[in-house]
């Protein structure tokens, strides 16, 4: 009997799963499930859980909910909203099992219930009479209630620290291995970075974060650039001098919330 030919893309994203991932320069190649920083992981995650996830959600929960719910998803990555805490609590006890259903897992750290009640606009953030709304982490921003310039509760949004924490030791990590290139190339490089990371962090109401991020850039540079030389050393005056000739971008707000409004 005639065995059936496998479809073209199925032979592809069978080759993708087992080419596996390089990770500080050791090949990782997962037994199971798709290799993490694969190319072909975020698009499995949006072609699975768009039937897992979205239609399940659409379908059985939405129209069981006594009040107003939202789902955010970003490949695997979804955030899911409730007015009404007992909608919340109902979906967090079969979230786990819905997933278990088709051989998935939550990571159980990362998946919890967050009280995020806004805060009245008198007094301190309670969250009215339930809990202090808590704070949450979803696609590299911790999301947060503060208050605006006209003293008014908002949700705020920052860079995580986790996050913050990893882009500054790639950047030490990327200056100490390019010490060696010319100062143009370098200057041109580190501020491919730095447009990088303003443009997808640059919300309102996150400035400190950015320019704190750019400090940390420039330190990093300074450091591995004062290894160079005969004799070696980069003072402050040196460095003024060497920012005055060649240009880093700044930080800036690229999303803001005003540019938004009608």
């Amino acid at each position: 009997m005639a065995r059936r030919p496998v479809p073209l893309g199925c032979r592809l994203i069978g080759k993708w799963l087992q080419a596996g991932v390089l990770d500080q320069g050791r090949g990782i190649y997962p037994e199971e499930g798709t290799p993490r920083g694969g190319v072909i992981s975020p698009l499995l995650a949006n072609s699975y859980l768009h039937y897992v996830l979205d239609c399940g959600y659409v379908e059985r929960v939405k129209p069981r909910m006594k009040g107003r719910t939202f789902l955010v998803r970003l490949a695997d990555d979804f955030l899911l909203g409730f007015a009404d805490k007992a909608d919340a609590e109902k979906v967090y006890r079969v979230l786990f099992q819905r997933f278990e259903k088709y051989g998935l897992r939550l990571h159980e750290a990362k998946t919890r219930l967050v009280p995020f009640a806004g805060p009245t606009e008198s007094g301190p953030p309670s969250g009215g009479d339930g809990p202090p709304p808590g704070t949450f982490e979803f696609l590299g921003f911790t999301h947060y209630w503060g208050k605006n310039r006209q003293g008014r509760w908002v949700i705020r949004r920052k860079t995580a620290r986790k996050g913050f924490g990893r882009r500054v030791k790639a950047i030490n990590q990327w200056c100490r291995k390019n010490g060696h290139r010319p100062l143009r190339e370098q200057v041109e490089m580190l501020g491919r970075k730095l447009k990088g990371h303003f443009g997808y962090y640059g919300l309102t109401g996150n400035y400190p974060a950015l320019a704190r991020y750019g400090w940390e850039v420039i330190k990093r540079w300074r450091k591995w650039l004062a290894r160079r030389g005969h004799p070696p050393g980069m003072p402050w005056a040196r460095r003024r001098r060497l920012l005055d000739f060649y240009y880093l971008p700044g930080p800036r707000v690229v999303h803001s919330i005003y540019a938004a409004k009608p």
